[in-house]
């Protein structure tokens, strides 16, 4: 993946705000993002595809649901504007309310 191709992925809000929950958690069903950044799940699915189809989340099924993980492989200036994007405090407080939804939700009745 190239530079420009990477921050065209991060151009949308809600590519980033599921990319930085996926950083967070390490690993969120599509059900936990849906209600965290309060979109559709199809919104939300189709916004996964474009990040699972470049590289940089892979999905894993568990029965009905999809969980959605960094990728094993991702280049390392990649990983690292993730993880910084992730760390970031200003960025924290941006989308805090997007962690208090998925810390409120009763995930184990969400995906399991």
């Amino acid at each position: 993946m190239l530079p420009h191709q990477f921050f065209k992925l991060l151009s949308d809000e809600t590519r980033v705000r599921s990319l930085l929950l996926i950083a967070r958690e390490g690993g969120i069903c599509v059900g936990e993002l849906t209600e965290a950044i309060q979109e559709s799940q199809p919104k939300v699915s189709r916004h996964l595809a474009q990040l699972r189809a470049q590289g940089l989340v892979r999905d894993e099924r568990r029965g009905q649901w999809v969980y959605y993980h960094l990728a094993n492989d991702l280049p390392g200036w990649a990983k690292k504007v993730i993880d910084d994007i992730a760390a970031s405090n200003c960025l924290k407080t941006q989308y805090q309310d997007d962690l208090q939804r998925l810390q409120r939700m009763n995930r184990a009745a969400c995906c399991d």
